[in-house]
């Protein structure tokens, strides 16, 4: 059977000719004929108004505005259903760098457009609605009226200075943060960071820069040193990446297209903690020192820097004073600070006298509705056991009784260990093997199976279990996997509304909606040059040398955001080690 169908209204200007409208006749004629395969012929015609049939309006979506592109924001943003929100995206760049790989940039051993993927290239492979993207960088946030001021750098013509406002909904605030200088006198000044792809090119155009005027025929001894001095300080993950880079650069490449001077250059690392890696295991750390002794890398320990000059130096111990050393080039990577505009924020809703944004267990940031934080701007404010002893006794003791069995608290466990992690944790770290040897061990009934405690007795068992709390490291795995379960609490926002999943709500009733964020962590790498790297993995498992380089290609090759990058970085070492780093300025 075939269908066909007309519309026919009036008389048409463009007809010429066509049918004229007949006074009081039909204004608008809708004529359908089928002509099904037996021939028979039927039509329907409907007459009606001017006015034209209403579309059913479908249900506005709520807006939701993402501040940041790195990693917890782009990850946000790849795991939501943008069917069920109107998105706006706001970032100062266009693109996703792969952060990790950024002290393999300042070696060429990476290009810099290896690790980058165009934010447009991600949004555009999102199925469901629209995503919009500005280029523009947010610089006040008023909670109050729900809605961000903006504005952009691209041009000085822009009508209004370029500024604009978003109104929002939620507010997912993923804007990273910035190299903490600790207020150090010509940081800012004289002192590379390590946080964007454009540091890292600056770095490498440095380290030339140093090589070609060491080169220059005029200079006399001391000032090559000077030129061929390398300071790298901070030795967190990315100073030592950084300086084992800058070691393998110079020892595999370098020194052989300048082998009159290879021999005065010197890199020093200094921390001011005792020891260098002091987030990894401790025989990982001695394990890097021992090293970079042996590569020649000095390692400084214990040594704070009070001053940076333009070509010096100046650093403090509490045995040898002050001491001051020339250098050509100086990276400054010693932790994070918070931007300008969240600090102001804070001051906004309470949080003057915080570090960084405080958010509770499913990242809302404390006290300002609608506006959620992930990455390195925030930190968890975990609730505190001891903060609610009192009503988690109240939700155990289910029969009124004023003490609790084992039994009573094992009732109520999956939630205390869903709500409140440190729990599980203190237990792991005595060798326990649930919460009932806790309890007999407050109890001091060892072998007691059944024991009772009352609230004074109850507050002792777990009076400790908050010395477990620990603030999650800022990195890239810990913003991905916050990106990653904030997606899944907005995909499944209005059934968990009917269909709560999270722990009992210890005070109020029924059950929170979801699960609080839990970060698992996977595991860390150290690389310290000459192919080997140090991998530190759950399971308290240790690994060292060059099968550990290895995995660290496989899984940083098997992170990488798209197949493009994926492909990109892996030829980007391939080529290194056939045709070595170039050393190029472009």
């Amino acid at each position: 059977m075939r269908w066909a169908a007309f519309l026919w209204e009036g008389a048409s200007a463009a007809g010429g000719g066509g049918a004229r409208r007949r006074p009081g006749g039909i204004s608008n004629l809708l004529l359908v004929v089928a002509a099904a395969s037996s021939g028979g012929l039927v039509a329907y015609a409907d007459s009606g108004s001017d006015a034209a049939v209403e579309k059913p309006q479908l249900p506005q979506r709520k807006k939701v505005v993402v501040l940041g592109t790195g990693w917890g924001g782009t990850t946000f943003l790849r795991n939501l259903d943008t069917r069920l929100y109107d998105v706006q995206v706001i970032s100062p760049r266009n693109y996703f760098a792969f952060t990790p790989l950024l002290p393999s940039v300042t070696s060429g051993t990476v290009e810099p457009r290896s690790i980058v993927e165009p934010i447009r290239r991600i949004l555009e492979k999102q199925k469901g609605g629209e995503i919009k993207f500005w280029e523009a960088e947010c610089f006040k946030i008023d909670p109050q009226n729900k809605r961000i001021h903006c504005r952009s750098d691209l041009g000085t013509n822009l009508e209004g200075n370029g500024e604009f406002l978003v109104d929002y909904d939620y507010l997912v605030v993923a804007v990273g943060a910035r190299t903490n200088t600790f207020n150090t006198p010509g940081v800012v000044e004289n002192c590379h960071f390590l946080k964007e792809v454009e540091d890292a090119q600056k770095i490498r155009r440095s380290v030339m820069d140093c090589f070609e005027k060491a080169s220059l025929p005029f200079l006399d001894e001391e000032e090559r040193k000077k030129n061929l001095h390398f300071v790298v300080v901070g030795g967190g993950p990315t100073g030592v990446e950084f300086a084992a880079s800058l070691h393998d650069f110079v020892t595999e490449d370098l020194a052989k297209l300048y082998p009159s001077i290879q021999h005065l250059v010197k890199i020093s690392l200094i921390e001011a903690a005792d020891h260098i890696l002091t987030m990894f295991d401790k025989r990982i750390t001695h394990f890097a020192e021992d090293k970079f002794g042996r590569d020649g890398i000095d390692v400084k320990t214990g040594y704070k820097v009070v001053k940076v000059a333009k070509d010096a130096i100046t650093m403090q111990n509490p045995a040898t004073g002050d001491i001051s050393v020339p250098y050509g080039m100086a990276v400054w990577s010693t932790g994070i600070g918070t931007r300008p505009f969240i600090v102001e924020f804070m001051k906004q809703i309470g949080q003057g006298n915080r570090r960084v944004l405080a958010t509770d267990e499913w990242l809302r940031v404390l006290e300002c509705d609608g506006v959620y934080a992930v990455g390195d701007c925030a930190t968890i404010n975990q609730r505190r056991v001891m903060e609610d002893i009192s009503e988690i006794f109240k939700v155990a003791d289910k029969d009124k009784s004023g003490t609790l069995t084992v039994k009573e608290i094992q009732d109520v466990l999956d939630d205390i260990y869903v709500r409140y992690p440190q729990v599980q944790l203190y237990l792991k770290s005595k060798q326990m093997n649930g919460i009932a040897d806790l309890v007999r061990s407050a109890k001091g009934d060892a072998e007691k199976e059944s024991v009772e405690l009352n609230i004074e007795e109850f507050k002792k068992a777990l009076s400790l279990v908050d010395s477990q709390v620990k603030f999650l490291p800022a990195t890239a795995q810990v913003a991905s996997q916050q990106g990653q379960y904030l997606a899944r609490c907005f995909n499944k926002m209005k059934d968990a509304e009917e269909h709560p999943e999270g722990p009992i709500r210890i005070r109020g009733e029924g059950r929170h909606r979801f699960r609080p964020f839990r970060y698992r962590h996977l595991g860390q790498f150290a690389p310290l040059g000459g192919e080997q790297t140090a991998a530190q993995l759950p399971g308290d498992w240790i690994s060292i040398g060059h099968s550990s380089q290895w995995l660290w290609y496989s899984v940083y090759a098997t992170k990488q955001i798209s197949w493009r990058t994926r492909m990109l970085v892996v030829s980007d070492w391939t080529r290194r080690f056939i045709f070595g780093r170039d050393s190029s300025c472009i």
